[in-house]
């Protein structure tokens, strides 16, 4: 993550750090709250973009790796899933990586979780050419 300004307020912060790990992913998930839970989308600017993503101490590629870790670990968070991958590719993990990261998954979080990580990676590895 890039240095933060210091009079950047919390929402000014996510949506910045957002728009770096998550790049469109991230906007067309918070588009789609707009109709229904605006105040959501504040929200997930503000606590896990502007206030958790921007702590010191790790890396996006840290940080990006054990939320795809436990975002397969979960088994039922496909679309968030999907989201992270594609965070992942951004903050520079190779499909390689994040397809290890899925796999050791499976020893934690038993095989269908693992192979619901695959295939969301899959998908996502395809999308992306």
């Amino acid at each position: 993550m890039t240095q933060q300004p210091t009079n950047e307020s919390r929402l000014e912060r996510g949506k910045r750090a957002l728009a770096e790990i998550d790049g469109e992913a991230g906007h067309n998930v918070v588009a789609a709250l707009a109709d229904i839970a605006p105040d959501f989308a504040t929200y997930l600017f503000e606590f896990p973009f502007g206030d958790i993503y921007c702590r010191p101490g790790l890396d996006l590629r840290s940080r990006e790796i054990s939320t795809i870790a436990a975002l397969t670990a979960m088994g039922n968070a496909s679309p968030q899933l999907k989201v992270h991958i594609e965070a992942g590719l951004n903050v520079g993990l190779t499909r390689e990586e994040i397809t290890e990261i899925i796999m050791q998954m499976a020893v934690y979080a038993g095989f269908p979780a693992a192979l619901n990580g695959l295939f969301a990676a899959k998908e996502v590895f395809a999308r992306r050419g």
